[in-house]
C-alpha cells in the first residue's frame, strides 16, 4: 500500500500499544518531514520511546500503519528496520565492551575476503564515515577504553552508516558536555541537510528549542500536540507535557548549612589517570555539587570516597572520627550510599521486579528470622513507589519494563531505604523529564533538611546553580576550584573546568 499524497518521509497513524496492565500507547499519530528535527517530548512514561520501538522493530503495536516515504512498512525486528533505512540510537548503549570500536559499527556485517573478516576494508570504511562526520576516535580502540561521551558518537556513526532515512537519537545528550553537545549538533545539521529525518528525544528544554524543527508532546500514552518549534516556548511546552503550570524550575533551598559533618584529605588514585590530591570538607545539610567536563574524574571521585576504586594517598573523617571505606559494604555500614550514573550497567537488577531492586541494598532490615519478610518488603517497596511517585502497574513487574526515569527513581528510592548520611549522586536525573526533575530536586532539598550531606555530579550547569549550596570544579582529575552556588554562573565554572587541561 503507498500513500502517494504524502509530504512526509515518515507517518505513524493510530499507534496503540498494551503492556500488562499499562496502556502505553493510546491511538498515537506522528508525521516527521525530510529534512528536520523533530522533537518528541513527555514525562517518563508518557509513551515517547516505546512508539519509537514500535517504529525500529522491537514492539509490536497493537493497532496501526506506519508508512516509510509513503510505503507502508512493518519491521519484524531491528535488523529489517536497519536495512531499511531507520536507524536508532538507544538512551542505555548497548555495545560489546571488549571489541574495538569498527566492529562494534560492523557488528553482523563484516566485509569479507577469501571467507574471513576484512580487516583492512572494515578499518579504512569506519574511517571514512568517521571522517565525514568529523568524528575524532580510533577504530581500533576497545570501546571500554572510551568515555561514554566517545561511545555515544560511535553509536550514531553506526547509526548514519546504514544509509538511514530516518535516524532516532534517545536522549543523545544525557551524559555530554557543552562541547560535545555542539558537536552533536553539528552533525545532526550535516545530517539534516541530506535530508535525513531525525527524531529527536529529550528533556532538556534548552537543546530542544535549539535543534528542533517541530516538537510532538505526548502525556500518559496519547497525543497531546503537534507545532513548529518556533511557536513553542519552554512554558507552554511544560505545560502540554505536565497538563499544569510549572512556575519554577528548581523549589526553593529552605535547608540549613551546619557543621563540618565529612571531611576528605588528599585522596588520590592508584591507579592512573586518576583523581589528584583531593580535598574539601561536606557540611551537615549541604548539597555540593561536581561540576568538570566528561574526563575531568567527577565519578572517580564519588567511587573513590565509596570504596570502589583504589587509593593511593587520601583519608575520610566523618563527624572528625576517620573511617576506612575499603569497598561499597564498608561504605553503607558508614552510612554512605550511591546512585550510579550508568543505571544500566550499575544501576537495576533488569531480571528483578521493582520490590527486589527497592530492598536489595538492606536486606537485613526487611527479614524474620534467616528470611525475608513478604509485609516488610511490601511495605518498603511501597514507600519507594509512593514518594518517589514510580509509573508502574504493581510491585511484581520487573524494572526492565518501566522508563528509564521510573527506573532511576525506584534505584533512588533503594538508597534512601538504607537510611544514609552521606549520598552520593552521579547524574541522578539523567534521561528524566521536567516534572520528575522537580520532584527529585525536592526530595535532595528535603534530606539536606534532615542534615544529610550531599555530594552532586552533574552535567547540566543549570541544575547544580539551581540547587546547590556550593560547587566543586574538577579538571583533569585535580579540584580547581568551590565556592559558593550564588557567587558562580556558568562562564566562570566553564573558565575553572579548563584550568588544568
Amino acid at each position: 500500500m503507498v500513500n502517494e499524497n504524502s509530504n512526509f518521509i515518515l507517518e505513524m497513524k493510530g499507534i496503540s500499544k498494551s503492556f500488562p496492565g499499562v496502556k502505553a500507547l493510546d491511538q498515537v499519530d506522528l508525521a516527521i518531514r525530510p529534512g528536520t528535527v523533530h522533537a518528541l517530548m513527555g514525562e517518563n512514561g508518557a509513551g515517547k520511546s516505546t512508539l519509537m520501538k514500535c517504529l525500529f522493530g522491537i514492539y509490536r503495536e497493537d493497532e496501526g500503519e506506519i508508512y516509510l516515504e509513503g510505503k507502508r512498512v512493518h519491521f519484524e525486528n531491528p535488523k529489517d528496520a536497519l536495512e531499511n533505512g531507520v536507524s536508532m540510537v538507544h538512551q542505555e548503549l548497548n555495545q560489546v565492551m571488549k571489541r574495538s570500536v569498527a566492529e562494534n559499527i560492523m557488528l553482523g556485517r563484516f566485509p569479507k575476503k577469501y571467507g574471513l573478516v576484512d580487516h583492512k576494508e572494515m578499518y579504512r570504511y569506519v574511517e571514512e564515515v568517521f571522517k565525514d562526520l568529523n568524528i575524532k576516535v580510533n577504530p581500533r580502540a576497545k570501546i571500554n577504553t572510551l568515555s561514554v561521551s566517545q561511545r555515544q558518537m560511535v553509536e550514531i556513526a553506526k547509526a548514519v552508516s546504514y544509509d538511514a532515512k530516518i535516524l532516532i537519537l534517545d536522549e543523545p545528550t544525557s551524559s555530554l558536555t557543552e562541547q560535545e553537545v555542539d558537536q552533536l549538533f553539528e552533525i545532526i545539521r550535516l545530517l539534516k541537510s541530506r535530508g535525513l529525518g531525525i527524531v529527536y528525544i529529550s528533556h532538556k528544554m534548552e537543546e530542544i528549542m535549539e535543534i528542533s524543527d517541530d516538537i510532538t508532546v505526548f502525556r500518559d500514552g496519547k497525543w497531546i500536540a503537534t507545532n513548529p518549534a518556533s511557536e513553542m516556548t519552554t512554558a507552554k511546552t511544560i505545560n502540554l507535557m505536565v497538563g499544569r503550570e510549572l512556575t519554577n524550575r528548581f523549589p526553593e533551598k529552605n535547608h540549613q548549612v551546619g557543621e563540618p559533618f565529612l571531611e576528605i584529605k588528599n585522596l588520590t588514585g592508584k591507579f592512573q589517570p586518576n583523581i589528584k590530591d583531593i580535598s574539601f570538607t561536606l557540611h551537615e545539610g549541604e548539597i555540593l555539587g561536581i561540576a568538570g567536563l566528561v574526563g575531568a574524574k567527577r565519578t572517580e571521585l564519588l567511587e573513590a570516597i565509596f570504596g570502589i576504586s583504589t587509593l593511593e594517598t587520601g583519608e575520610l573523617y566523618l563527624k572528625g572520627e576517620k573511617i576506612v571505606n575499603k569497598n561499597p559494604g564498608d561504605a553503607i555500614k558508614n552510612g554512605f550510599s550511591m546512585l550510579t550514573e550508568e543505571r544500566r550497567a550499575t544501576g537495576i537488577f533488569p531480571v528483578l521486579d521493582i520490590a527486589a531492586n527497592s530492598v536489595i541494598a538492606s536486606l537485613e532490615n526487611y527479614k524474620n528470622g534467616p528470611l525475608l519478610s513478604n509485609s516488610k518488603t511490601k511495605t518498603a517497596t511501597k514507600w519507594v513507589i509512593d514518594s518517589m511517585n514510580v509509573k508502574t502497574p504493581s510491585q511484581r513487574t520487573l524494572i526492565k519494563s518501566l522508563s528509564g526515569g521510573n527506573q532511576q527513581k525506584v534505584i533512588l528510592g533503594r538508597w534512601l531505604l538504607t537510611e544514609p548520611k552521606i549520598l552520593l549522586l552521579d547524574e541522578p536525573t539523567r534521561g528524566i523529564d521536567v516534572g520528575a526533575k522537580y520532584e527529585i530536586y525536592q526530595l535532595i532539598i528535603d534530606l539536606a533538611k534532615r542534615g544529610n550531606g550531599i555530594i552532586m555530579v552533574s552535567s547540566e550547569l543549570p541544575e547544580l546553580l539551581g540547587i546547590c549550596d556550593r560547587i566543586a570544579v574538577m579538571s583533569n582529575g585535580k579540584l580547581a576550584g568551590i565556592d559558593e552556588a550564588k557567587h558562580l554562573d556558568q562562564e566562570k565554572i566553564l573558565e575553572l573546568c579548563g584550568k588544568y587541561l
